[in-house]
């Protein structure tokens, strides 16, 4: 049978070839996850994608959410896919049993959620907010607001949400106007309105909690005077149960391009006066709490489009073998029609897509082992190394992630022809559900500039350092490999250029070209993103090159070739175009900052 969503041959050639997840098992805290164990939680989490999630995919788009009476709808089916969810314990795979969680590696748990994702994202959304908010809580929280909703959020009965945007402060949250009044027992009233709030509203939970940004009466402007707040839905009964409406109120959902089965809403807080909330750790430190979440949202967010691409890859790979159209090149007149994957233009459109999603599971599956190592690893100072990888990599993971991936999805229509704009295949809707993902928690933009402006020179660089270190690392080996010395000398050489690309961009930064390099932002993250693809596949075929030296198996040995192509077609046909990119970065260019706003256009 052919392969769905993701690749299970390269997932686990990721998890135990490329990053030796079963190494993890030295430390107490994932002794229980050997390969046995990991590999059958990835094998339950596709059965569940397959069996239960991929069905009601264009269903959910289909039928989407209905606004009646304040209350939001979901497609009917989504209801089956929460309680199965539910019963595999899915909602917090990494967290502690005493809350509902599973204690699994993150890299375990980032394998299964590709399935997820990649089968039903739409539907996954509601519970990639509801282990978000619940984070919050159990990062700041009182022992009282733990027990009331933390195992209730990570077991999934009830559901969490963001609440940050604004009519009037959209990316700009220093310019909130929702308020916060301090009452005598403690609690806050809170009013304002927020949009944009993905599952703000659903019948699929019997409750929602909502963490909330807002200012305090006499509070400072900007995001230094903004605190968090949970506001529940319903307000907790002292049996654990919901009990009053807590004056959250729904009045509308977007109208949007895709992931109609997620609801999208506007809500209104304390319209009657009657919203009341509890603060969620310290005063006018809610924008820093708030970061917790949205590191985690991002790098799920570029989960989410990593994994439309390679559903939308596996999709085209599989209907490029079947449909026969047109003759080989060369061929004779008598000969018959071919499969489309004898076509060359297509094999090109087809390795393209097979070497970006292989470099981006490895890049999201890294990080999820960085996050493992920060955990378990003793030493503070190995501790701030990992953690410098992942501040780093985030806005890649985010950024990068999903541009790259929005690209994939829209070859993987092409692949079909008209087919393809077509609903009779699930690639229009991947590419409508996929754009998405550029946008929220962060337009890439956003990602861009704090890539720049922050992360690169974080802790005067070291965390950018000790990444490039790494694909050092990766490049000094594969270069005494024969197949793969050459395109090694290629990466080492666009790593040297990165680097000098990154110290013009730093001085940069700090001179009177600030405006000519944030203009630049998008285009350096995007050859960073490049050139860390190229190193994935490098490292990816230096394994793979040296089971070829032995006696691997017939479908092993086709695997293992094809990661050493990936490598040979990237770095030799598209990592080029991005050393030229960097030339184009570091001239400087300021026609982007020169033209006047009349000479952009007819107002």
């Amino acid at each position: 049978m052919a392969q769905q969503i993701a690749d299970r041959r390269d997932v686990d050639f990721v998890l135990h070839e490329q990053l030796k997840i079963a190494d993890l098992t030295r430390y107490e805290v994932f002794e229980e996850f050997n390969r046995k164990t990991v590999d059958l939680i990835v094998s339950e989490a596709r059965n569940l994608a397959v069996k239960e999630l991929l069905p009601c995919f264009k269903e959910g788009d289909e039928l989407g959410c209905r606004f009646e009476n304040g209350t939001v709808k979901v497609p009917e089916p989504y209801h089956r896919a929460l309680e199965m969810l539910r019963d595999g314990e899915w909602t917090a795979m990494c967290d502690k049993p005493e809350w509902g969680g599973q204690a699994m590696p993150a890299t375990v748990a980032l394998a299964a959620t590709h399935f997820f994702y990649g089968a039903n994202y739409p539907f996954m959304v509601h519970n990639l907010l509801t282990h978000g908010a619940g984070k919050l809580v159990e990062t700041f929280g009182t022992d009282e607001q733990k027990k009331i909703y933390l195992k209730k959020m990570y077991t999934g009965q009830w559901g969490g949400t963001m609440l940050l945007t604004e009519p009037e402060a959209g990316s700009d949250v220093g310019a909130l106007t929702t308020k916060a009044v301090k009452n005598a027992d403690g609690t806050y009233s809170i009013t304002g309105n927020k949009i944009f709030i993905s599952s703000g509203e659903n019948d699929l939970v019997d409750n929602i909690i909502h963490p909330v940004l807002a200012r305090i009466e006499g509070a400072p402007e900007g995001t230094a005077g903004i605190s968090l707040f949970l506001v529940p839905k319903y307000r907790v009964n002292p049996d654990g149960s919901p009990g009053e409406f807590n004056d959250v109120v729904c009045t509308g959902i977007e109208e949007k391009m895709g992931i109609h089965g997620s609801p999208t809403c506007s809500l209104a807080l304390g319209g009657s006066g009657n919203c009341i909330g509890t603060l969620l750790g310290k005063e006018n430190k809610g924008m820093s709490a708030m970061f917790v979440m949205m590191n985690e949202a991002r790098l799920q967010v570029g989960m989410q489009g990593f994994s439309c691409a390679s559903a939308s890859y596996l999709n085209a790979l599989n209907y490029a073998r079947q449909r026969i159209q047109g003759k080989a090149v060369g061929a004779a007149r008598d000969d018959a029609a071919v499969p489309i994957i004898r076509h060359p233009d297509i094999r090109r459109q087809l390795l393209t897509m097979k070497s970006y999603t292989e470099g981006m599971r490895s890049i999201m599956f890294f990080i999820g082992l960085m996050e493992d190592m920060v955990k378990v690893c003793p030493s503070s100072e190995e501790k701030e190394r990992y953690q410098g990888l992942i501040d780093v990599l985030i806005p890649v993971a985010k950024g990068y992630v999903t541009d790259r991936a929005f690209e994939l999805c829209s070859m993987g229509l092409h692949v079909f022809g008209g087919y393809g704009f077509t609903k009779e295949y699930p690639q229009e809707q991947l590419l409508r559900d996929c754009k998405i993902t550029q946008i929220y928690e962060g337009t890439n933009g956003i990602q861009a500039m704090d890539f720049l402006g922050r992360k690169l020179c974080m802790n005067k660089g070291k965390g950018f350092s000790d990444l490039l270190k790494e694909v050092e690392k990766t490049v000094d080996s594969a270069a005494d490999i024969d197949d793969l010395s050459g395109p090694a000398g290629i990466l080492e050489r666009a790593l040297s250029r990165l680097k000098t690309t990154a110290a013009g961009m730093a001085e940069a930064i700090q001179s009177d070209n600030i405006h000519p390099a944030f203009a630049n932002a998008a285009p350096f993250l995007d050859v960073t993103g490049d050139t860390l693809i190229a190193w994935m596949l490098l490292w990816r075929a230096s394994i793979a090159s040296k089971e070829l030296g032995g006696k691997p198996k017939k479908k092993d040995k086709a695997f293992y070739e094809g990661q050493v192509k990936s490598a040979q077609f990237f770095i030799r046909n598209l990592l080029p175009v991005s050393m030229a990119k960097m030339d184009a970065i570091l001239a400087m260019d300021t026609s982007v900052i020169d033209i006047s706003d009349a000479a952009m256009g007819p107002k």
